[in-house]
């Protein structure tokens, strides 16, 4: 038995996510400094992803 969650579901909350990450990536080109206080966050983004991935393979999700 898969997961509970559709994958249509995943699928959108993980294009959110990458939508949040380049917008944050736009705005550390944009605002430099914007980009110093906020620059350690958007790897944080990337490990969200991942790990969704990961769940939804081993049926956690």
């Amino acid at each position: 038995m898969r997961a509970k969650i559709e994958v249509e579901t995943l699928l959108q909350v993980i294009l959110v996510l990458i939508l949040v990450w380049l917008t944050l990536e736009i705005l550390d080109l944009a605002f430099g400094l914007l980009g110093a206080l906020l620059g350690p966050f958007t790897n944080i983004f990337g490990l969200i992803i991942a790990a969704l991935i990961v769940l939804w393979l081993l049926d956690r999700i």
